[in-house]
């Protein structure tokens, strides 16, 4: 109904021409509701529009990086895309208590392993096949199992007393040669950082790039950064190759840190985030497990990750890979199958290792360690042989590759090395001056080139 007033002018209600399409009104709703969504999208560090963690966790950065130092670039895309959550995170102040108890319960840890003590040429003892076979079966545990340390690891005694005063959870990182940076952990709990270590081990080349940045000074002879504590680690009495040094903390972490419960290791390519309480109980206190570590993406047999290792020229000495498989299979190694259930696969990917220290992991970790430096740093090639001999069994939680995803970013190692000396060491790492090639290449092994995978081989085949 039309109102004219006094004048002869409409007084009735106009609708604003943009409002008069239905199809326009729902357009530019569509349009908002889509541009809202993407916004939040762009802001969630997980790309994750409505993926909340199960607490609230510390906002403010943990430490202000100088942009030239670049500690984000070069992020690698996960394989998976998902906003649903593959691991479930309990409740963090319960988590919090129980963790605490664990670690206060004196009785609840196991009776510790006798390491052998002594001098020698290398850090681990090199002791050859027949010797380190003997250590598999541990059921007697008077006897003394050698553990490395048989130099003195080289680290400052303030350090060493921080170290042995880590008491609950430990999580360790170390990087040598520069090759990585330094990334702070996401998604701590308010309690968290009171209470779990982090310690980075760092050599010379790595702390000269650091100073380099003005991440750190040369007087002081403690260093922190962020959460992480950096130890100096003298390379010079270790080994040459950087990713041996690298090797002792990954796997001798409980003798490094002998009062500590729990540890993570974290390969210094990958930023942490989610936090390590909620990890250690949900991976492995919850699953009544030793250990846990992803599935590699790809590959399930040790004769995959070999060959892709001397393919992508991973470790140059071709001879030496072919020679380690030779060893494993003539001391019965098999490819992985139903046989070998629960455990879901022989390669790990061992860039996250989730531990409960005890008389099994640490058995488990011992053995690694003179595998590893029996043969290359290439700890995925050893993984199996040892968990497969190794008595008592270990207990281990082999979770899926988004797992992994969900609760790390990986990054790719640094292009550019800083600092004086990095490319003299850099040198002394690159495994001699060009790949050392196999009789045959370890890809197309047969029966004459590698005899003692022969069989091996036809059963991963399935032939």
């Amino acid at each position: 109904m039309k109102m004219v007033n006094l004048f002869g002018e409409d007084n009735s209600l106009q609708i604003p021409l943009l409002f008069q399409s239905k199809l326009l009104c729902f357009s530019l709703l569509y349009l908002a509701t889509t541009l809202f969504l993407a916004l939040r999208n762009s802001l969630s560090p997980s790309q994750c529009g409505f993926k909340d963690p199960p607490f609230d966790p510390i906002q403010t950065p943990l430490f202000t990086y100088p942009h030239s130092y670049g500690e984000h670039k070069y992020a690698l895309p996960a394989r998976r895309s998902s906003c649903s959550s593959s691991v479930l995170f309990s409740d963090y102040k319960v988590v919090f208590k129980e963790i605490q108890d664990l670690c206060g319960n004196s009785s609840a840890v196991p009776p510790v392993l006798k390491y052998m003590q002594g001098n020698a040429d290398s850090f681990g003892g090199h002791f050859g096949t027949k010797k380190r076979i003997a250590y598999f079966d541990h059921q007697n545990n008077s006897l003394d199992l050698p553990c490395g340390f048989f130099k003195k690891f080289p680290i400052s005694d303030s350090d060493r007393t921080a170290m042995e005063n880590c008491h609950g959870v430990v999580v360790v990182s170390a990087i040598f040669n520069n090759h990585d940076k330094i990334r702070q952990p996401r998604g701590l709990g308010s309690k968290t950082l009171e209470t779990v270590c982090f310690f980075m081990f760092v050599d010379d080349t790595t702390l000269k790039g650091l100073e380099h940045h003005h991440l750190i000074y040369e007087k002081p002879n403690e260093f922190k950064i962020g959460a992480w504590r950096i130890v100096k680690v003298s390379s010079k009495n270790l080994y040459e190759n950087p990713a041996m040094n690298g090797v002792i903390p990954k796997y001798l972490v409980h003798r490094l840190f002998p009062n500590s419960k729990f540890s993570i290791w974290v390969d210094a390519k990958l930023q942490l985030t989610a936090d390590p309480l909620l990890l250690i109980h949900a991976l492995v206190v919850s699953e009544n497990v030793d250990m846990a570590i992803s599935k590699h993406p790809f590959f399930i047999h040790t004769m995959e990750e070999a060959m892709a290792t001397a393919r992508w020229k991973k470790w140059r000495d071709v001879n030496a890979l072919l020679m380690q498989m030779e060893t494993y299979c003539e001391n019965g190694f098999q490819p992985w199958s139903s046989n070998k259930l629960p455990y879901p696969s022989d390669v790990p990917e061992s860039a996250l290792i989730l531990r409960k220290h005890g008389r099994r992991s640490n058995l488990f970790s011992c053995l690694m360690f003179s595998e590893l430096e029996a043969f290359n740093p290439r700890d995925q090639l050893a993984f199996a042989y040892v968990r497969d001999n190794m008595s008592p069994k270990l207990k281990l939680n082999m979770f899926e590759e988004q797992v992994f995803e969900d609760i790390a970013v990986e990054y790719r190692h640094s292009l550019k090395r800083v600092g004086i000396g990095a490319n003299e060491e850099g040198s002394k790492a690159s495994n001699s001056k060009g790949t050392k090639r196999a009789s045959h290449e370890l890809l197309f092994i047969n029966g004459s080139s590698c005899s003692s995978c022969q069989n091996y081989l036809l059963k991963m085949w399935g032939s």
